[in-house]
């Protein structure tokens, strides 16, 4: 299959792929397209190819999350949508899969945003990608009370986290960033 004539990634598809996408999977049994280990780079794409890249509950199995980043920076085209969904560290799912390496807060990929202080004085990767929006239990179903926990965490991410997620944890949270090149 051709990359090339696809613009869209699903990063470790698994068996849910994205219509539209090519899938790129460590798993044989998946519905991958590409089967390759995604703890290895570079990914087997040219440079900015993608117009839009998904990695749903997939980068805190990986062992490094600012290679990792790196890799979707060099294969994304420049604005290109990145979509990372990850588990809230508060949450009971980050902790009890054994598999999980890594946790994300509200600003976990803020050190990648070139108009964050933490991307300012943590000058970690090359790697930038503007932080469109953050957006809490996007893609679950929510009890009426979860929803209106929602609103507040959706409007104000950073008080949520620092005055309300200790009492009620979300479960996931959806960054929408763009490429900058």
């Amino acid at each position: 299959m051709n990359p090339l004539t696809f613009k869209i990634l699903d990063v470790g598809c698994g068996n849910r792929k994205r219509d539209g996408a090519i899938g790129i999977d460590i798993n044989p049994r998946s519905q991958a397209d590409i089967i390759h280990d995604l703890n290895i780079t570079p990914y087997p794409f040219e440079e900015s190819i993608f117009d839009e890249i998904y990695i749903d509950n997939v980068l805190e199995h990986l062992n490094d999350v600012i290679k990792t980043l790196e890799e979707l920076h060099r294969i994304g085209k420049p604005n290109a949508l990145v979509k990372i969904i990850v588990p809230y560290f508060r949450s009971r799912w980050a902790c009890i899969d054994p598999t999980h390496k890594h946790f994300f807060s509200v600003d976990s990929i803020s050190y990648f945003d070139p108009n964050h202080i933490h991307c300012k004085l943590y000058d970690y990767s090359s790697a930038r990608f503007k932080i469109e929006k953050r957006i809490f239990n996007e893609t679950l179903k929510n009890s009426i009370f979860k929803k209106i926990i929602l609103i507040v965490a959706n409007w104000t991410p950073s008080a949520y986290e620092w005055y309300l997620s200790h009492l009620y944890p979300l479960d996931d949270i959806t960054f929408y960033l763009r490429v900058c090149k």
